[in-house]
């Protein structure tokens, strides 16, 4: 795909990186439009070309090639149904903070400095497990130390437990494109 160019809907040539729009999001439905994956636009122009997919949202014009114009997809649906099992999440500091939403378990502040910590403390033999894990600021991980909530007298803002699995975490903490958003269930706009 050498010599691109972007055509704008209003029909004027206007010249844009082909690298840049090539690398753009696009939202990746399965058959039966729950969102499965997000893909780059070179990769769902391939989909698109070869049948394995049908183009639903055009909202960045067309690409021209040598020899043809291509739209550029914003959305795709796949011709046929990807079963994706539904796994357990794992237990790391990115999911926890997701679980957590960012947000300090102990005084419900959503800060920078954000740290795990264990209920149980690790010296109290307390266990690495999502029920014992919680996010927590670094002014109340201090606090609290090596001490159990109730020691430090301090409660949680709701008790930790491990999450369902969600097929909707590729669109957690990302940045949705309008045309993307009839295609999101509201659950996943966060």
């Amino acid at each position: 795909m050498d010599g691109l160019s972007i055509q704008n809907t209003d029909g004027l040539d206007a010249p844009l990186s082909g690298v840049q729009l090539l690398h753009a999001p696009v939202l990746v439905l399965n058959l039966n439009y729950v969102p499965l994956n997000i893909c780059t636009v070179r990769r769902a122009v391939i989909l698109v070309g070869k049948s394995k997919a049908e183009l639903l949202e055009n909202h960045r014009g067309q690409l021209r090639t040598v020899s043809s114009l291509v739209e550029v997809p914003s959305v795709i649906r796949l011709d046929y149904m990807v079963k994706k099992p539904s796994l357990p999440r794992k237990l790391s500091k990115k999911e926890v903070f997701l679980r957590d939403r960012f947000t300090c378990q102990y005084c419900g502040k959503k800060a920078q400095d954000l740290t795990l910590d264990h209920v149980v403390p690790r010296r109290q033999h307390g266990s690495h497990t999502w029920e014992n894990v919680v996010t927590a600021c670094n002014r109340c991980n201090l606090r609290k130390a090596g001490r159990t909530p109730a020691e430090a007298n301090m409660l949680l803002k709701k008790e930790p437990r491990a999450p369902d699995p969600n097929p909707y975490l590729i669109l957690q903490n990302r940045t949705l494109l309008d045309e993307w958003l009839p295609y999101v269930p509201w659950s996943a706009r966060g």
